[in-house]
């Protein structure tokens, strides 16, 4: 008698999958939680990740002692692999209390919503509600600064695509999802002021083809 069939993964989740490893994302966003200063974070935090994906940040914030930590996605293959306190949802519409959380983070999802700004207002319009006066607001997304052109040109190279296996996953990434992230790079300045009238920026840089922030929700 067969069991249930397993989930089978769309072309983007399958390049996702094959990108990194979990190990290798693990540290990268281990490294990336330093640098946005998650070691000074309160160990008692209550940390939610939208756009939590198979579970890696949420393991990285585990390793940093931060053991109070929520994962939210859309897809319910990746929320399956996570093993970690995740469940499917919208991150426009989240089933979450008001004020209950100490930070949200969102590592590489923005650029995923199908309309801006309407999907980004309605998104932030939840961040807020969803965090308590002051509480942060961690996001890292892709940025069109001249290295992500560089990396662009190398995957549009079908030898460079053959050469480098990380590469042809993150180019066929790019494929799949290009209408949501071309619509997000050719927006900076919305963007930009979109977050910026939510939250207070205590981190805000644009560097190696990322944007990097981190705000504060207003106290009053």
């Amino acid at each position: 008698m067969r069991g249930p069939r397993p989930l089978v993964a769309d072309p983007w989740e399958a390049a996702y999958l094959r990108f990194e490893t979990p190990e290798e994302e693990i540290r990268k966003f281990e490294r990336r939680l330093r640098q946005l200063g998650a070691e000074r974070w309160p160990k008692d935090a209550r940390i939610l990740e939208l756009f939590s994906g198979r579970g890696n940040g949420l393991v990285a914030l585990e390793r940093l002692g931060l053991g109070y930590v929520t994962g939210v996605d859309l897809s319910p293959r990746l929320v399956k692999l996570a093993r970690r306190r995740c469940f499917v949802g919208d991150c426009r519409a989240l089933a979450i209390g008001d004020a209950s959380h100490d930070v949200a983070i969102v590592q590489g999802g923005l650029h995923h919503l199908p309309l801006l700004p309407t999907d980004l207002e309605r998104t932030l319009t939840e961040v807020t509600r969803v965090l308590k006066p002051g509480g942060l607001f961690l996001v890292v997304e892709p940025w069109l600064t001249p290295f992500l052109r560089v990396v662009h040109q190398v995957g549009c190279s079908a030898i460079g695509r053959r050469l480098w296996t990380k590469m042809d996953a993150l180019a066929t990434m790019i494929e799949h999802e290009s209408a949501t992230y071309e619509q997000w790079l050719r927006q900076p300045a919305m963007i930009s002021a979109m977050l910026a009238s939510r939250f207070e920026p205590c981190v805000n840089q644009r560097r190696w083809g990322k944007l990097l922030f981190v705000g504060r929700k207003p106290v009053s």
